[in-house]
Formats: C-alpha cells, structure tokens, sequence
C-alpha cells in the first residue's frame, strides 16, 4: 500500500507528460516551435526572374491615334444642265487626270457655237467693207472731195466694228467653253466612288455625279499632349521627322515612309491638345480615307541609355523604384523612368547603371534584404529538396513519443 501511495506521484506526472506531448504535436510542436518554424520560412530564398539592365540606342518616339484623310477630295459635277447621255469611269477605281468622266447633251450648245461662228463673220465682213470706204475716202485721189465730217464719221465706224468684232470672238469664246463642258473630265488622280447619277436623268449645273478622292500621295491627321510639342517642333527644326502607322489594336505595320507635314498653329483648350498631320506615299494604297491608326513619330534618340523590362519597375509612396539583386539578396533602389522603349521595356534615367540585376516577376514576396533564388526569365524554379519533403510530411501528422 506504501509502495503504491509512493508511485502515484510519479505516474500522475508521466500523464501530464504524455497530455502535454500530444497537445504540442496536435499545435504542430513544443511550444515556440510554430514562431521558429514561421521565422525558417521567412527567411528560405524566394525564387525570383532576375534580368540585367542593358545599355543601347533607343529612339524617342511619340504615339497617337490618327485619322487617314485623302490629300485631295472632289466632287465631280457638270457645269452646264442638259441629259446625262453616259458615265465613263468604274465605280470604286482608279481615274487620271484629265480622263472623261460623262457626257451630257450636246446639241443646244453646239448650236450656240454655230449661231456664234455666224455672228462673228457676218461682222467681220460689215468691218471689212467699212475699212476699204475708209480707205478710199482718205486716198489722194479722193480725198478732196470728201469732207472731214464724213472722213472722220468713216473712220469711228471702222472703230466701232472692230470692236463689235472683238465681242462676236468673245461670245463665240464663250459658246465653245460652254460645249467643252458637256465633256466632264476629272480634275485629279485618285479613286472613283459610287456614282450618284445615272445615265439618262436630267443633270443640272452643280448636280454631283461623283466623288473622287485622291490616295497618292496621303495624308494622316492625329492629336497629341501640348507636352510634346516644344519636342516636336525642336525635332522638325533639326529636320525631316519620319512617321510610321501600323494597324489600330495590332503591331502590323502599314506604311512607314511618311514624315511630319504641318503643326497645327494653336492648341485645344478643351483637350490640351493640338493637331498634326503627317503625309505618306501609299504607293501600295495600304493606307485608306477614314481609317483609324496608330501613329509613331520618330523625335530623336539617347545614346548609352539604360533599358529594364517595364514589369521591374514598382510605385511606392517615395516614388518608382525596383529590387537590385546583390550577394543573392535584394536592395530597393529609387528610380527615374525615362521614355517607354517598346511595350516591354522602359529607359531609366537615373538610379541604375548597365549590368545591374533587377527583379521582374516575384516581387510582392520581397522585401529590402531578403534572399532569392536569382532565375533567368522562363525558367522554373527548383524542387524542394528532399529532407524538406520529409519534413513537412512529418508536419502533417501528430507526434508520439514512447519511453
């Protein structure tokens, strides 16, 4: 009974023990294993895309949606009224200067050429027959008997007839135009629309028959900040300023031989933007009039410039920096972002140098001195290794210890 009493004592504390073992295990260890186990995974290397900054020649560019808008535009419409008696060109194609468009009635204006030609000769003749009496009235021979009122009265007459000539000449002038513009011919090179006339309606001066548009050369109109034109204007100063469009929503290219045409001479109060044009050859009629692009202007370039992918770059409240891979751990570095390179890349102005490694993807695990896995860009990271395998295995299940 005494032996007993004595190992009681001992047994009740073997069972605290054992209840205290099993709520460790059951809390994921001995108390202040969990705190220990938090700082290891703190303090494990996170794996991170590293990529060094490199040093090139980028170009300053500036980029707008623009407009493509035909270097002339024409409505084609007779100047005289009559019947349209036919159409000469394809809708929807190519026409050339100079090329008959349509034909309207003739006849009535060639009838007034006619009447006109009659007009002209008949007083020819009365100023021919006027000059030779004249002529013979102011003769030697004859000029003794004639008086000088009647010498001079001869001589207004052949005045006055030449005159009347000189208006028949004109009014015959004006009759032939008139017939010339039963001919409707194109006053420009460019592309036909869809005819608004058909052959055989009444047409009266000023009706349009047809728009033509011209698309060689052609322009593209578009926006851009108040901020950039002290830079633009500087570019043009220094010379010609190449201009490029490519596809709205795609990176295909549709013309890049264009330069910078005109500035527009005020800015918008309303946008705080001011317009431009730029002109393109469109040899290939890649570009069309209406349709919506994207406009790149070559402004100039930075030699030496140091480039980073733009993922790098991080906004905190003291400004943009990036994470600096030293010694496999990281420092913030605070950086000043240039121009937009591509739509990949960036220039940084200040705060880096060539060479230096700056993380691209994985950022929001780091912090200022935390280690890394440094990883080139596409490349996975490494499996876990094995005695970290077994260890969170031997995390997952309750602890038992046996004496």
């Amino acid at each position: 009974m005494s032996r007993a009493r004595k190992l009681l004592p001992w047994k009740r504390n073997a069972v605290v023990a054992g209840l205290l073992a099993v709520l460790a295990s059951a809390c994921g260890g001995p108390p202040g294993a969990g705190k220990d186990d938090k700082n290891k995974k703190e303090d494990a290397p996170v794996p991170v895309t590293v990529v060094a900054a490199e040093q090139r020649t980028v170009d300053v560019v500036a980029t707008a949606l623009g407009t493509v808008a035909a270097q002339n535009t024409v409505t084609v419409s007779p100047q005289v009224g009559g019947q349209l008696m036919s159409l000469h060109f394809t809708e929807g194609g190519k026409v050339t200067k100079g090329q008959v468009l349509a034909r309207i009635d003739a006849r009535s204006n060639q009838a007034s050429v006619a009447e006109a030609e009659a007009a002209l000769r008949q007083t020819q003749a009365a100023l021919a027959t006027a000059r030779a009496n004249y002529e013979r009235a102011n003769s030697p021979a004859y000029r003794q008997y004639v008086s000088k009122t009647d010498l001079d009265t001869q001589r207004n007459e052949v005045t006055r007839l030449e005159a009347a000539v000189a208006a028949a000449q004109a009014s015959l002038g004006g009759a032939r135009v008139q017939l010339q513009y039963t001919t409707v011919t194109s006053p420009i090179n460019g592309i036909a629309g869809i005819r608004n006339v058909d052959a055989g309606n009444v047409v009266a001066a000023g009706t349009g028959l047809v728009t033509i548009t011209q698309t060689q050369p052609i322009q593209v109109v578009f926006n851009l900040p108040e901020r950039q034109l002290g830079a633009l204007r500087q570019a043009r100063a220094a010379g010609s300023v190449p201009v490029e469009v490519a596809e709205r929503g795609a990176a295909k290219v549709l013309a890049s031989d264009g330069s910078l045409d005109v500035i527009d001479n005020q800015i918008s109060a309303d946008s705080g933007t001011f317009r431009a044009r730029a002109v393109f050859a469109n040899d290939n009629d890649a570009l069309w009039p209406g349709q919506f692009v994207n406009v790149r202007l070559r402004l100039g370039s930075i030699d030496n410039a140091v480039v980073i992918p733009a993922p790098a770059i991080q906004r905190g409240p003291d400004g943009d920096f990036v994470y600096v891979v030293q010694d496999d751990a990281v420092r913030q570095q605070k950086v000043t972002v240039g121009i937009e390179v591509d739509d990949r890349h960036v220039q940084v102005s200040d705060g880096l140098k060539a060479g230096d490694r700056v993380v691209t993807e994985g950022q929001f695990r780091l912090k200022p001195g935390s280690k890394v896995i440094a990883l080139a860009p596409g490349q996975a990271p490494p499996a876990p290794a094995a005695s970290e395998d077994k260890e969170k295995k031997d995390e997952g299940g309750p602890r038992v210890t046996t004496e």
